[in-house]
């Protein structure tokens, strides 16, 4: 298939100019100022004083002082503070406040093979991270407290659960499923937007009927617990940009209720993010003899071709259902 890519090389020029200015200064000299010399006024002689009389003034009595105020007819009693009783008990030390931050995270079985998985960080609250299971990973975002509950279907039965984050911390946990052996699932995932979706038909459901299963009619598990059909989960944060997403097809080849036959496909929509471009991603099929991967590459049409889909008819095997 041709693929058109363009490629636009735009050029600029950028042109600078340089000014150069000059700063004078100018410094006006003050005029010298002179001052005349006046002549000193003569000196008239001395004139001479006689008969001089020694007097005084005669001598005041002192003000009398006042005198001294009684003391009060009342004892005065002094007060002496009581004296502390002694202890040998030193004060606490204040506890610093602690900034550690502890992961935790716990995996538990649970019906149709799906595992809960719960993710404590504290320091990490409103923040994406990766959940990784047995090559299957998807993007995922801890809520305020910085917890996170998911419900993820299990592809082994010794399953392990790692969540990285993007600063490197992380935790792990593990959980033991029994009941996988009594499903089959498929896999696809991928980088990006809404781009891949599995559509299982059942029992020869056509497209839009009561037996057709994708993300559009995910059903739930209550339809594989009774035999009746399977279910799809989507995995991912869809409105993230460039998150990691999946969906997970499962049906319950060992319990059942009918035989018949289900048809599996993959469309692969055709988007602005991935017209004309090759688009990766990945296959991942549970079988006897463990899990089934398969890398992918389409070559995407050109974006004249926006909204149109691409169908997949031989990237799983169709299941043959024996009744039970």
């Amino acid at each position: 298939m041709s693929k058109a890519r363009r490629y636009i090389t735009a050029g600029g020029t950028l042109a600078c100019a340089l000014g150069i200015g000059y700063f004078m200064q100018a410094g006006a000299q003050s005029p010298a100022q002179s001052a005349e010399l006046v002549p000193a006024q003569t000196v008239e002689a001395p004139v001479e004083i006689t008969q001089i009389e020694l007097t005084s003034a005669e001598a005041v009595p002192p003000i009398t002082a006042p005198e001294p105020v009684a003391l009060p007819a009342a004892p005065v009693t002094l007060a002496v503070a009581e004296e502390a009783q002694r202890t040998n008990t030193l004060p606490k030390e204040e506890v610093a406040p602690s900034f550690a931050c502890d992961y935790v995270m716990q995996a538990r079985a649970q019906a149709a093979a799906m595992v809960e998985v719960t993710l404590s960080a504290p320091c990490q609250p409103n923040t994406g991270f990766t959940l990784h299971h047995n090559g299957m990973m998807f993007t995922a975002v801890t809520d305020n407290n910085g917890e996170s509950t998911l419900s993820v279907p299990a592809l082994t039965e010794s399953a392990v659960f790692i969540a990285a984050f993007e600063d490197g911390q992380g935790a792990i946990a593990t959980a033991t499923v029994d009941t996988l052996a009594l499903y089959d699932r498929y896999v696809v995932q991928w980088r990006g937007g809404t781009a891949l979706h599995v559509h299982a038909l059942e029992y020869g459901a056509d497209f839009g009927g009561s037996g057709h299963v994708w993300a559009g009619a995910g059903r739930d598990m209550t339809r594989a617990l009774k035999g009746e059909g399977g279910f799809l989960t989507s995995l991912g944060e869809p409105e993230m940009d460039q998150a990691l997403r999946a969906e997970v097809y499962t049906f319950p080849t060992g319990a059942a209720s009918r035989d018949g036959t289900v048809l599996l496909q993959v469309e692969a929509e055709v988007t602005d993010a991935n017209c004309s471009r090759d688009f990766e991603a990945q296959s991942i099929a549970t079988g006897a003899n463990g899990l089934e991967v398969q890398d992918i590459v389409l070559a995407m049409p050109d974006c004249d071709g926006i909204g149109d889909f691409l169908v997949l008819k031989n990237l799983f095997n169709d299941l043959k259902i024996a009744s039970n």
